[in-house]
């Protein structure tokens, strides 16, 4: 099934149950006495960040969730069992919105973290709660109460330390390979990569990073052109951008310029964060000449590499390592 990371679903959480009018048996006393039990409540649904869901696949197509009903009360002041919550698994990195103007309800960038998301119905209350010394035997009880509905939109931005952007065909994928044992799809041709792949990268003895490689970004992305603005919000979590460009490409510091314009175009912070520079490709001859014009024209750590190869890996490996200490990214 295709990765998935929006999702419209509509969420009804359980009615309470009703409460009871019941009288016990009783001499001296009015129909017996009130005894009528109160209704259970009516279940919630729970959204739970796990990691055993990486997307919203299982939530594809026309999609309610719905939580149990409340049972009504009983004689003999006996209360009505709650009804049964429903947890909706989704992954770290969840952003949930509600109602037409999209207005945030959580943000769920954490791992086993729990919230309800729709709140059931009060349970109603027996007619025991109803007498008075005027009116000992009270022939009402409440209602319950109805549980929440609503459409909730599920948006995924993955929560990765580090982030590959570069442009289509620049080695992103093989680069991740290199890094982690994340095997991701990987073909001679642009456009290789349709959703981000994750892979963890071992940055020393105690040291891991979670890795990003965002499909490839063209001129306009930020606008729609190619597969861009999709993914372009799963960086914004990121705290390190890797721009991983084509040293052997006709004009690598221009592919540069181009993802630079593209991530101030889309703004939210993204163009701002610590940045580092993978001259890839550097098994081709024509690549030499491209590292040159990368250090010599732009103002960023440049780690020259060959994701086929596995030149530069360790390299590139330590300069993560000492990001992952909290130090910037250096040449």
């Amino acid at each position: 099934m295709a990765f998935l990371d929006r999702v419209t679903i509509r969420v009804q959480a359980g009615s309470g149950g009703d409460g009871a009018v019941s009288f016990r048996r009783e001499r001296f006393v009015p129909r017996g006495g009130p005894d009528g039990g109160d209704g259970g409540k009516g279940g919630d649904v729970i959204l739970r960040t796990t990691t055993c869901v990486q997307d919203f696949s299982h939530l594809a197509g026309p999609h309610l969730v719905k939580a149990g009903n409340g049972v009504p009360g009983g004689h003999s002041k006996r209360h009505g069992a709650n009804g049964g919550d429903v947890i909706l698994d989704v992954p770290a990195g969840t952003v949930v919105r509600s109602g037409e103007d999209a207005a945030l309800v959580c943000d769920l960038d954490l791992v086993d973290v729990s919230v309800v998301i729709a709140q059931g119905g009060k349970g109603g209350r027996g007619n025991r709660h109803f007498a008075t010394p005027t009116n000992r035997a009270p022939q009402t009880a409440e209602k319950g109460g109805q549980g929440e509905s609503r459409f909730l939109s599920l948006e995924l931005k993955i929560i990765a330390d580090v982030g590959l952007v570069g442009l289509p065909n620049a080695g992103k994928s093989t680069l991740l390979s290199r890094l982690s044992d994340a095997r991701p799809r990987v073909a001679p041709y642009p456009f290789t990569t349709i959703y981000p792949n994750l892979g963890v990268a071992d940055t020393g003895p105690f040291g891991r990073l979670v890795v990003a490689d965002v499909p490839g970004l063209i001129e306009g992305a930020h606008k729609g052109v190619g597969l861009g603005d999709e993914f372009l919000r799963h960086i914004e979590r990121t705290r390190l951008l890797v721009h991983v460009v084509d040293a052997a490409a006709l004009d690598p510091v221009g592919d540069y310029r181009t993802l630079r314009s593209e991530l101030l175009a889309y703004g939210k912070g993204v163009a701002s964060k610590k940045t580092m520079v993978i001259a890839n490709k550097m098994d081709l001859p024509s690549a030499r000449g491209g590292l040159e014009n990368l250090l010599r024209e732009i103002d960023c750590p440049v780690i020259a590499v060959s994701a086929l190869t596995g030149e530069g890996i360790e390299d590139f490996r330590e300069k993560l390592e000492g990001f992952a200490g909290g130090a910037q990214p250096s040449h």
